[in-house]
């Protein structure tokens, strides 16, 4: 909706402020001028996931969206006038550029993060921001930051039972009374939402995994056990290559933009099931590694923190010296030695992105002189530092939580499940970023997240004798895509890649000598490694396919 007031979602008013306001106009128009006021104090009155605009009389202009993005705006000024709708390409037309810099910022995250879009002049509203247009200037801010107050000493009991009833409750709060369903990858947060939907609704749970017959990327066995476990409905759909031949292009047109998470393939064939199935609305388990640190990397980044505490004749005047000789890289111990101290030098976020696939192959050899001529290829980081620094005070391992909510959560893991369910024609709802939820992951001690190099503890410490052991102890995994293996072996598939990459060569974006060797020598000799680099580019060349054929640089 471009020229009128837009209510996306949820959003519960529970300000005294905006007690008395009977329509949800009034609600927006009293948020609005709290948050002009004051948004840290604002952010206070509206919980829920939603995306509001209002437009108002003499031209003035206000949207939000919620802390994580889950309901998106896009807008654009155009003659004095803000223009909003939920996807950027409701705004775009046949004359609309397409950015040349984002095109770098998709091939850098294998997204488009907001605040950009795929197309010039058109943005996205970052999440927990909101927008206001008046007397022809635009303010684009922040209304909520997240404030880490972490308790001390607390009772692990009553913080236990404490969890189990948020969990409960916010499980509740996304049924509406529809058939009960639920994604199930077997990993902890997918296995406690179908443990939780059970006890919320009284019901029998209807759970739906995906499996692929490939070594090394099917956790089938795990959904199965915690199906048995819980006693749900179980339903399960093996993705084949023919599969990906005939839903890649249609699956990357859905999107309003180039977008490259592979794992919106199976999530799509995941909501296609449940839909099949007569299900309305699926539950999904996003959200449970970054509010409680579950990902592997906290641990990792931790080891790296430690370098930094060595006295500095040790790093300067030995281990650096030393591990950095030709001498050293010879043996793999001292390699692996050196590799840490390069490693544990860089500052965060930058050393996050140390094996950023399109700067480890090198940028110039990537992509064309054209499009190096009109890109920053130092844009990406700067967005990752303003991001990073712009979360002050609290711990490290809570810098990097809140660093994750925005590039993996909002920006990839959460417009991955949408899209795909939103194609699938299935709603869907994120019990683990319920407000309840944020909010007791925000008081929980650092050390009840890592605990020496133990993720989510707590988390796990809490639901154990409530999800099986074998799924506490299991290594996380999710819908990875065999695409790399499957490219290399499938003839259709093969075709399909090689087309997309050798018309996206055409247009001018990558070279032509780098395509010829990425599909002929560095994909054939690892399929797991470089087919990630492949099938971002295919991605991008089918969206462009279907939204910008004449693109060219």
């Amino acid at each position: 909706m471009t020229d009128s007031s837009l209510a996306l979602g949820s959003p519960h008013f529970s300000d005294t402020r905006l007690a008395g306001l009977a329509s949800t106009q009034g609600h927006l128009v009293a948020w609005r001028e709290a948050v002009g006021k004051d948004a840290d104090k604002a952010a206070i009155g509206v919980t829920g996931d939603f995306a509001v605009g209002l437009h108002e009389p003499g031209g003035r202009s206000f949207l939000a969206v919620d802390r994580f993005a889950i309901h998106t705006l896009c807008y654009q000024v155009v003659d004095g006038q803000l223009r909003f709708a939920a996807r950027a390409d409701e705004l775009a037309n046949a004359g609309t550029e397409i950015d040349p810099q984002a095109i770098f910022d998709y091939l850098y995250f294998h997204v488009i993060p907001s605040p950009r879009t795929i197309y010039k002049g058109i943005y996205r509203l970052p999440p927990g921001h909101y927008a206001l247009f008046e007397n022809g200037q635009l303010t684009v801010a922040p209304y909520w930051m997240p404030i880490f107050e972490e308790q001390r000493n607390p009772s692990f009991d009553a913080l236990k039972d404490e969890f189990r009833q948020l969990l409960r409750d916010s499980v509740a709060t996304q049924l509406d009374g529809s058939k009960p369903a639920c994604f199930l990858s077997g990993g902890t947060d997918s296995s406690t939402i179908a443990g939780m939907v059970a006890l919320a609704s009284g019901e029998v749970a209807a759970s739906y995994s995906i499996g692929f017959d490939a070594q090394g990327y099917d956790e089938m066995e795990y959904a199965r056990l915690a199906a048995k476990h819980f006693k749900t409905e179980h339903h399960e759909y093996y993705v084949t290559p023919d599969d990906l031949v005939r839903s890649i292009p249609v699956v990357a047109a859905h999107f309003d933009q180039p977008f490259g998470n592979s794992s919106a393939l199976p999530s799509y064939y995941c909501a296609k099931m449940a839909r099949e199935n007569g299900v309305n609305k699926i539950l999904a388990g996003d959200g449970g590694d970054e509010l409680f640190g579950g990902n592997s990397r906290y641990a990792k980044q931790k080891v790296f923190g430690w370098y930094c505490h060595l006295p500095g004749f040790l790093q300067k005047g030995l281990m650096e010296p030393l591990l950095g000789t030709r001498a050293a890289a010879a043996f793999a111990l001292t390699r692996k030695a050196g590799s840490y101290v390069e490693q544990a030098r860089v500052p965060m976020p930058d050393r996050l992105q140390m094996y950023n696939l399109i700067t480890r192959l090198g940028v110039s050899e990537v992509l064309t002189p054209q499009l190096l001529a009109q890109i920053d290829t130092t844009g990406p980081l700067s967005l990752q530092h303003e991001v990073w620094h712009s979360r002050q005070g609290c711990s490290h391992l809570n810098k990097e939580l809140a660093f994750d909510w925005r590039f993996t959560l909002a920006e990839s893991d959460l417009p991955k499940v949408l899209g795909a369910t939103s194609f699938a024609g299935v709603a869907v709802g994120f019990p683990m970023l319920d407000d309840r939820l944020l909010a007791f992951s925000l008081k929980l001690p650092t050390e009840y997240k890592l605990k020496g190099q133990k993720l989510r503890w707590f988390f796990k410490e809490a639901l154990r004798g409530f999800l099986p052991d074998e799924i506490l102890t299991k290594k996380k995994q999710g819908f990875g895509l065999p695409f790399g293996v499957w490219v290399n072996t499938h003839p259709e598939l093969k075709t399909l890649a090689t087309d997309s990459l050798h018309s996206l060569a055409r247009r001018g974006v990558v070279r032509a000598d780098f395509v010829q060797s990425l599909l002929m020598q560095r994909l054939p000799e690892h399929p797991g490694y470089f087919g990630e680099m492949v099938w971002i580019l295919m991605m991008l060349e089918q969206w462009l396919q279907r939204h910008a054929s004449t693109f060219k640089m």
